[in-house]
């Protein structure tokens, strides 16, 4: 079955809007952070860490639970922002937006 002129450019359309959700996403970082700032997860658009900062004042030898709790929470402030952020930026005008894996 050959595609109609009307097909074709669909799917240039389509196209067109993945890569520019592509690039969006390429461009977005947000922070989350725990612990009143003492540690901070920076995360692009595809949720990957960019960079971890952590406090040496949260840094307790005996207390290594209380580090993994505020790292953990700390990913999933910037996981959530990023989520946020896309979802802010979806088209309009498509029923039901565009399904993104982890939204």
């Amino acid at each position: 079955m050959a595609k109609t002129p009307n097909m074709n450019h669909m799917i240039k359309m389509a196209q067109n809007m993945a890569k520019q959700m592509e690039d969006q996403m390429n461009s977005i970082e947000v922070e989350g952070n725990a612990g009143g700032g003492m540690v901070k997860v920076l995360l692009n658009g595809h949720k990957n860490i960019l960079s971890l900062t952590i406090s040496k004042e949260v840094v307790d030898p005996q207390d290594i639970e209380m580090l993994q709790d505020l790292i953990i929470a700390a990913l999933n402030d910037a996981q959530a922002k990023v989520d946020e952020k896309i979802k802010g930026n979806l088209p309009g005008g498509i029923p039901g937006g565009f399904p993104f894996p982890g939204i």
